[in-house]
């Protein structure tokens, strides 16, 4: 007898439909599985097998063919046990016929209790297009993930005796309760304050910027000067996350497996700071089974990358293409994954191997080959993608040693929101959400300079042979920094603040 249930299969960050055909025949007993399906999948035989037994019900002593269409897919993960169990259970016709439109996901123990997956709101997400009539039954432990959208077609179960229950209708289930996100607070507490931060005005100014407009910045200078600690205190300054931002974020983290089932909700914007030996793989993202990386674990936050030049050069290259289309595609045999990454990037570096060329404290160390080789390791075309490259010089022990207190981060974070506030209004009919994002038709209407600013800008792009790339972030920074300054034009002082942070490529990389 043919039975057929429904199920869901991830591709990159989408889920799509799955047909789970069982069909029972006459014939020596063997299970098979049949559709593109991976090891994970295949080792469900056994799962499911022993589930049923020990769940009371009878496993069929037949010749067994499970076929997950459409078969041009590949199929990853352990979620298809449950639609397999119940598709073998309804072609040995130990359960009756339920609707066409329930959809399953779950991983089965082998006592039949149901163990929590990862992706679950993905396929939420996919369910929650259609129109139809539909059900979807998830582990009890994914209720939280599946609260997330307002949709109540979710049900919890525990284990395979309490699903078939429910099935057959003797057994009532509530759906799912959404999550009020009005009630959800973002803990800000947990992220170190600005106000900790002894001196350093001119990176802190800096920060703020790259923080309203969403810029990509770079630390430059001496070991002990407060980059990493000036880097870990930015998320305190930027706004607090929407809630597409956190559905978004969330989802990214369901497909990584990498969510709480106590609190599987981001709901603050991510800090991601990668180990310099971390491999391309990990950064950008793939791997055998393909899966997010760290420019997409870092969505809607930053991604830090601690003394930058350290990174193997693989890695700091492959970052370039992610920074221009914040999106990472990953090409398989079977299929292309496709991840989202809009995120903020910070990076700290030395501007010499000992950490002191230029510095009027301590005298360098460095040949000029060994100055030239570390600088090297950041290319022409990366640093280019760095909006703003600030100098972070070693504190004195008066700043150090005197007890004004500092402003604090949510101070600085009410200017940046109000700058946010503008660029929204600003972009409110288009797909950009902040200045960073801006295309170079939006970078002429809306970064528009009086005669005196042309003349000052004309001059620094023959005088630093700037690239178009450079110019249009310029102008993008101009644009940021004028907004904090509530202003509606782009200033002379807002331009030339804008090209002091193109300034250091010159300093160390150029002539």
């Amino acid at each position: 007898m043919l039975a057929i249930t429904k199920t869901l299969v991830l591709a990159g960050i989408e889920a799509i439909p799955v047909q789970v055909e069982v069909d029972l025949q006459t014939g020596l007993p063997d299970f098979q599985i049949v559709g593109l399906a991976s090891a994970s999948v295949k080792e469900a035989r056994e799962r499911v097998r022993s589930a049923i037994k020990n769940s009371g019900y009878v496993f069929p002593n037949r010749k067994i063919i499970v076929n997950l269409a459409p078969g041009d897919i590949k199929k990853e993960g352990t979620h298809f046990d449950l639609a397999i169990a119940v598709g073998i259970l309804l072609a040995s016709q130990q359960m009756e016929a339920f609707s066409e439109e329930c959809y399953l996901a779950g991983e089965l123990s082998l006592n039949g209790s149901i163990r929590p997956v990862p992706g679950i709101l993905p396929m939420v997400l996919e369910l929650a297009v259609s129109k139809k009539e539909r059900q979807f039954i998830i582990p009890a432990d994914n209720a939280r993930e599946a609260a997330l959208l307002p949709e109540s077609f979710c049900y919890t179960v525990q284990d395979l005796n309490e699903l078939i229950s429910f099935l057959n209708g003797s057994t009532e289930l509530n759906p799912v309760p959404p999550i009020d996100f009005s009630q959800l607070q973002q803990d800000q507490e947990q992220i170190p304050d600005f106000a900790e931060v002894k001196g350093q005005e001119s990176a802190k100014r800096a920060l703020q910027i790259a923080a309203a407009g969403m810029h990509n910045i770079l630390l430059i200078g001496p070991p002990g000067s407060g980059k990493t600690m000036l880097a870990r205190r930015l998320p305190g300054i930027l706004p607090l996350m929407t809630r597409k931002e956190i559905l978004q974020t969330t989802r990214i983290y369901s497909v990584a497996g990498m969510l709480d089932h106590h609190t599987p909700i981001i709901k603050q914007r991510p800090f991601r700071a990668p180990h310099k030996n971390a491999s391309a793989a990990s950064i950008i993202g793939g791997g055998k089974i393909p899966r997010p990386g760290e420019v997409s674990l870092a969505q809607h936050g930053v991604l830090f990358l601690d003394e930058m030049p350290e990174f193997s050069r693989d890695v700091l290259e492959s970052l370039r293409q992610p920074l221009e289309d914040k999106k990472v595609s990953i090409a398989r045999t079977h299929a292309t994954h496709t991840y989202p990454c809009d995120f903020m990037m910070v990076a700290s570096m030395n501007p010499c191997p000992c950490g002191f060329f230029g510095s009027r404290e301590q005298d360098c160390r460095c040949t000029p080959l060994q100055i030239q080789r570390y600088l090297s390791r950041i290319s022409g075309p990366l640093l280019d993608r760095m909006d703003l490259q600030v100098e972070v010089p070693r504190i004195e022990y008066q700043q150090l040693a005197e007890n004004n207190a500092s402003e604090s981060s949510s101070s600085i974070r009410e200017r940046v929101e109000a700058a946010r506030s503008i660029q929204q209004q600003r972009f409110q009919k288009q797909p950009i959400d902040f200045n960073a994002q801006m295309r170079p038709a939006d970078i002429k209407k809306h970064c528009i300079l009086d005669e005196k600013s042309e003349q000052l800008l004309k001059s620094v792009f023959d005088h630093l042979q700037l690239s178009a790339r450079a110019y249009d972030r310029i102008l993008k920074v101009s644009r940021t920094i004028a907004d904090l300054e509530q202003s509606e034009q782009i200033q002379l002082p807002h331009l030339a603040e804008a090209i002091q942070y193109r300034s250091l490529d010159r300093k160390y990389w150029g002539s």
